[in-house]
């Protein structure tokens, strides 16, 4: 899968891709994530990809030539995005959109925005990882690029991983233990060492639904609501989603 990132900051969004996960999934040939700067075909001394606003304001904008330059002179893998705050709202369901493609690429927005042909003209749309304010773009593609890289075949090793985290069926991940098995007096509950694979799956999804319940009931409501059988799943364990209520773990 290819992944072109279009930046100003080339150096920052590189060495993320280049780590952990990523950086792993690229040597073994999974993950080709190339990064552009958006400086690489200007012409005047200073590099210059920003200029005042027409009508006055404050702050610069991104100017559309050296942009246009930039992604014209490597034909990236379309959709290309610009990440901003007006595009689609980025979560799991479109990680695994996107990490169903050939490839895609990302335009980092900075300072007061891009000019509106770039907007119009030059991307296929606009992903937002949430709303609130960030400096530029950057912070935003490695989201992306996380969230979409370890979802692509191959990239986790285990593919049972993806599957079994927050969000993957639209609920929150199930608490998660490991050794020792008692820590200063807080024990592993005890269905997670019985041994009994099917109880511990069927305990492992009513405590995804009673945390969903607890702390993104909007989750819940998304997925309309507890079923007869959710119901029925959480009443096995003895868990109770009332307001107030600390998770239980028993």
């Amino acid at each position: 899968m290819q992944i072109h990132v279009f930046t100003i900051f080339p150096d920052m969004v590189g060495d993320f891709a280049g780590r952990s996960l990523l950086g792993r999934a690229a040597a073994e040939g999974r993950l080709d994530i190339r990064v552009h700067d958006l400086r690489s075909t200007t012409t005047d001394p200073h590099r210059s990809v920003d200029d005042a606003p027409y009508g006055g304001g404050a702050g610069m904008v991104l100017m559309p030539e050296p942009l246009f330059g930039a992604v014209e002179a490597v034909s990236p893998p379309r959709p290309l995005f610009l990440l901003g705050p007006g595009g689609r709202r980025f979560d799991q369901n479109m990680a695994r959109e996107l990490a169903s493609l050939d490839g895609f690429s990302l335009l980092c927005g900075r300072y007061e925005g891009v000019d509106e042909r770039v907007r119009t003209a030059l991307v296929d749309g606009e992903l937002s990882v949430g709303d609130y304010v960030l400096s530029g773009g950057e912070v935003a593609a490695m989201v992306v690029l996380e969230a979409v890289g370890r979802l692509v075949p191959g990239v986790m090793g285990n593919e049972a991983s993806a599957d079994d985290e927050s969000f993957s069926d639209g609920l929150l991940e199930y608490p998660q233990y490991t050794r020792p098995a008692e820590f200063r007096g807080m024990a592993v509950p005890e269905v997670l060492r019985s041994g009994d694979h099917g109880r511990i799956a069927r305990w492992r999804r009513a405590q995804a639904l009673l945390r969903t319940a607890r702390h993104r009931p909007d989750l819940l409501e998304a997925r309309g609501g507890l079923t007869a059988d959710d119901e029925a799943l959480l009443a096995e364990f003895g868990l109770g989603v009332g307001p107030g209520e600390p998770p239980h773990v028993s």
